[in-house]
């Protein structure tokens, strides 16, 4: 397809369902060549986005007013995202997250063409066409589905993450700061998921880095920001650990790493 769209993407959380809509993003670039394509995310995950090479902007949205029930803040979001939506005149809205608010969201546009990735019937209103979710799917192959179901040529799937030269220095300077050479062989153990029933218990991935630490490998404890204080025993036990480092950093500490272990992340996605 030839025509000249703003399109807007939609994927509000987590890390790793917004990754996994990277072979529906490829396809729509590869049918809209010509596009300028928008992605509506959490501003938290605002960053991962600068590794997605086929999105020309990022809109993000901050949800912790709506978390923290603030009223006033709830109003000032939601009014200024409902000008930056219909400012956008977007040709073509695609909502992958398929919950109450982005369907909302998506009908707000007042886009002439909207998918949707329908969880519930009652939401089919908020689209042009829309698919039934199949869960049976891998959720990446699930959104490459959707897109194709509303019409799009799905040719080779292009799944590459492109990670920012940026978050490689920041990741060799992390390196350079712990004494680590990203020469030597480098285990990254990640303890902690988003949903603790994934979580291995840390004693046990404290256990798996001695083991090879006594081999000598390098070895590195990841977490996010949230995690510092439940890292402190990997901290006193002599490992370094990364808490704390900027997302983006993070992925650049496990390419930077020989091999990585983890639950089902969004870092390890």
């Amino acid at each position: 397809m030839n025509e000249a769209l703003n399109i807007l993407l939609i994927r509000l959380k987590s890390i790793g369902d917004v990754i996994f809509t990277l072979p529906a993003v490829g396809c729509v670039r590869d049918n809209f060549p010509a596009s300028r394509i928008a992605f509506l995310v959490s501003k938290e995950l605002a960053s991962l986005l600068q590794g997605f090479a086929e999105v020309d902007e990022v809109i993000p949205l901050d949800r912790a007013p709506f978390q923290r029930r603030q009223l006033k803040a709830i109003c000032a979001e939601a009014l200024g995202l409902v000008r930056r939506l219909r400012a956008g005149h977007f040709s073509l809205v695609v909502d992958f997250q398929g919950y109450g608010e982005t369907a909302a969201m998506t009908w707000l546009t007042h886009a002439p063409r909207r998918w949707g990735s329908v969880y519930r019937p009652s939401r089919r209103w908020a689209y042009t066409q829309w698919a039934a979710r199949n869960d049976h799917l891998h959720q990446a192959d699930w959104n490459l589905s959707l897109v194709t179901q509303c019409g799009l040529k799905a040719g080779a799937v292009r799944n590459e993450f492109r990670l920012p030269d940026s978050a490689r220095q920041s990741a060799r300077a992390f390196f350079a700061a712990h004494s680590l050479d990203p020469t030597q062989a480098t285990l990254f153990i990640q303890p902690f998921t988003s949903s603790p029933e994934k979580d291995w218990p840390l004693e046990k991935s404290l256990a798996l880095g001695r083991h090879w630490k006594s081999l000598g490998l390098q070895v590195i404890i990841g977490g996010g920001p949230a995690e510092r204080a439940a890292l402190e025993p990997a901290r006193q036990a002599g490992f370094v650990t990364s808490a704390g480092v900027p997302l983006l950093t993070a992925a650049g500490l496990v390419e930077l790493s020989t091999l990585t272990v983890g639950g089902v992340t969004g870092l390890l996605h």
